[in-house]
């Protein structure tokens, strides 16, 4: 259809930002049926029987607008990290946390130092502040080079973007490295740890807890560094958008204070506290797909794949200028993965099913010549 308008003689266009020109259009998936999803990072699981129930229980009440405050999740999520209600803040999935984030802590002219590549989402959402981004780029074993990154602090640098794990690689730093890193960056600096899948990491013998971090450096009385983390991923409630941060009050008052009203919805808030009370449930689903992680990487591994650790619901595949090709041969098969161009592709773990697809569909890409790529790729 075309758009209205189209088809008359162009008027001034309105007195709009024109550096936005350039910003990036986020593009999530649109609707395909038929077609295995595993580019979005989510769960194949359907939310918990208790959690759909507590979903059904609340449609009645949608002619009412949310609890703004949250009141009844902020609670437990309290509760269950050991602080205060005043130190958490609720939004529309943790990215809407970054958001408020960068709306608080920047104007036009101010840096934010990301590590890259990272989060897609963290360049525009600076730019739309005005803000100058500066892209360190990762080790060449994809990890996050945080030495480089506190080199790269100046007096202009007001937030740092710390991932893990990391999005797309699969990375995730240790708490150690976390603390050397924080202990150059000057007090002034707000630091942002990530944890959208934090509930994937294991096995580290000393691994990142950004909200035991942060909660420790509050009762010492250190107050730059937030932690961010979701319900989208390990709970599977990424339709309903729910994401929540830890910091000092003073912060979460300013976060308040920029926040779109009624961010969080009625039927997320009851979904979010349900899920809490399917907590072992939830462990256990996390558990399946890090056995699946790790069972889908050793047979690309063993079909010549290079893929780095991940600590996430995902693996990295860094294929270079194959990523594209290989994104749509998967197409070809029914099968959505995301590729970034010229560097890589990012696959989620599915369902068991899902992945024996995928590996099958890697496995052919190979037999039509595409190995040497698989294997000669740089990495970085």
């Amino acid at each position: 259809m075309t758009p209205a308008g189209a088809d008359r003689p162009a008027a001034p266009r309105p007195r709009v930002r024109p550096d936005l020109d350039g910003l990036p259009l986020f593009r999530g998936r649109a609707a395909e049926g038929g077609m295995i999803g595993l580019d979005c990072n989510e769960s194949p699981f359907a939310p918990p029987v208790a959690v759909s129930d507590a979903i059904s229980a609340a449609a009645g009440e949608l002619n009412r607008y949310p609890d703004n405050a949250a009141v009844d999740l902020t609670a437990r999520l309290a509760e269950r990290y050991g602080v205060s209600p005043a130190n958490l803040t609720l939004g529309a999935g943790s990215v809407g946390l970054c958001v408020q984030l960068i709306q608080i802590a920047c104007a036009a002219g101010d840096e934010v130092i990301i590590p890259w590549r990272s989060f897609e989402v963290y360049p525009a959402i600076a730019r739309t502040a005005g803000a100058v981004v500066r892209r360190i780029p990762l080790t060449p074993e994809h990890t996050l080079d945080l030495p480089a990154m506190a080199a790269a602090i100046s007096d202009r640098t007001r937030l740092v973007f710390v991932c893990s794990p990391n999005n797309p690689t699969g990375s995730a730093v240790s708490r150690a490295e976390v603390e050397r890193f924080l202990a150059v960056v000057p007090s002034d600096v707000l630091v942002v740890l990530d944890e959208a899948y934090a509930e994937f990491t294991t096995g580290d013998a000393d691994p990142l807890d950004g909200f035991g971090l942060v909660r420790d450096r509050l009762r010492q009385g250190r107050t730059n560094v937030v932690a961010l983390r979701t319900f989208s991923k390990a709970y599977g409630l990424a339709g309903l958008r729910v994401g929540y941060c830890l910091s000092a009050v003073p912060v979460a008052e300013l976060l308040g204070r920029v926040a779109v009203p009624y961010a969080v919805a009625t039927l997320a808030q009851r979904a979010a506290v349900a899920a809490l009370d399917c907590e072992e449930e939830v462990r256990g689903r996390c558990r399946h797909l890090v056995g699946e992680r790790e069972r889908v990487r050793a047979a690309l591994l063993d079909a010549g794949w290079d893929v780095p650790v991940s600590g996430a619901n995902f693996l990295w595949l860094p294929i270079g200028s194959a990523a594209e090709s290989f994104a749509a041969h998967c197409r070809g098969r029914r099968i959505l993965v995301k590729a970034f161009p010229g560097e890589g592709v990012r696959v989620t773990v599915g369902a068991d099913a899902e992945n024996d697809a995928l590996l099958a569909a890697a496995g052919q890409f190979a037999q039509v010549g595409a190995v040497d790529v698989v294997r000669s790729a740089p990495l970085g």
